[in-house]
């Protein structure tokens, strides 16, 4: 009779012990990324927030609170709007082809090929390469004087262009060097969603006399849509954060101005240049105009992001 309730008490025990590894263990999976998200993330959003409304100095033991006269400051500087400008134009250049191309390889590497494998590594090589052996490479090609696309464009009488020295020639080639880096690793997500387009309806197609056009544009565009649009929403997080190739392209092309200027009339200096600029590369270590910056350029990306999203939903039924 004893043994009754002792097996009881082991069911209760198990039935307490499943509950709490169901609802519970789950959290507790999870839990390490959202303590580093906090700590690497949250955290330093909201204190670049706080510095952003001090008159914050590295050279200065005190900091005094000015509110936001850093962020009316900054409304005003042309120099934030000239870098607002150029990161617009650079994202818009270098995005809307990448895309446009990625979708394209895909579609055809969807198919039935020889070597597709190969094919398939080859895309995502130069995303791997150092993207300083990237900007070295490509500003040799858009050199002014030796340089093979000017001597390309010399064959239609068009060459000799200083390309670091315009503001739309310099857009242009930092627009092909993130289009070179990112097509191929954006046509494999594509890729991913393409392969699970059912078959049956790209054999319908065929049978019917769509031509790889039409496949693409009324099977595989419709059918992938969610993902062209984390696509674009993460294409255009990315473009809005464009520092590095500004940075060398100004270096690699002997283009004169600062190291985060972007050339001596700022002509391709970007948002982050222009926040890496104020924060670091001024004499004053200006943190809390820098922050300022930072959290402008934050709300710039999410409305960015946010306005793809809207037409990118607001375009679907065209797409079909």
């Amino acid at each position: 009779m004893s043994s009754l309730p002792l097996a009881v008490t082991r069911r209760r025990r198990r039935s307490v012990r499943h509950t709490l590894d169901v609802r519970v263990s789950p959290y507790a999976y999870v839990a390490p990324f959202f303590l580093l998200f906090c700590a690497f993330g949250i955290f330093p959003l909201v204190y670049t927030a706080w510095v952003s409304l001090h008159e914050w100095t590295l050279l200065s033991e005190t900091q005094e609170f000015i509110g936001l006269d850093n962020y009316s400051t900054l409304l005003s500087d042309e120099y934030f709007w000239n870098a607002t400008f150029n990161t617009l134009s650079i994202g818009v250049l270098s995005t809307v082809p990448q895309l446009a191309l990625a979708i394209w390889l895909a579609h055809l590497l969807n198919r039935r090929l020889r070597f597709q494998t190969l094919f398939r590594i080859s895309l995502l090589l130069p995303n791997v390469t150092s993207v300083v052996a990237v900007v070295v490479i490509f500003s040799q090609l858009f050199g002014r004087d030796f340089g093979i696309i000017n001597w390309i464009l010399s064959w239609f009488g068009a060459g000799g262009i200083d390309w670091a020295a315009g503001t739309a020639t310099s857009h242009v080639a930092l627009s092909v060097m993130i289009m070179w880096r990112w097509t191929g690793y954006n046509a494999l997500i594509f890729l991913a969603a393409m392969q699970a387009v059912p078959r049956e309806l790209y054999e319908a197609a065929t049978i019917d006399g769509a031509s790889n056009f039409t496949q693409l544009r009324r099977i595989t565009i419709p059918m992938i849509r969610p993902t062209i649009v984390f696509v674009v929403i993460v294409s255009t997080i990315g473009a809005m954060q464009i520092i590095a190739e500004p940075m060398l392209f100004g270096q690699s092309s002997g283009s004169g101005g600062g190291i985060a200027t972007g050339g001596p009339d700022r002509q391709f200096q970007t948002l982050a240049l222009f926040v890496y600029e104020q924060g670091f590369a001024n004499s004053a270590f200006d943190f809390g105009y820098a922050s300022a910056a930072s959290w402008l350029m934050f709300v710039a990306v999410v409305i960015a992001a946010a306005v793809n999203f809207l037409i990118i939903r607001r375009v679907k039924g065209g797409l079909v």
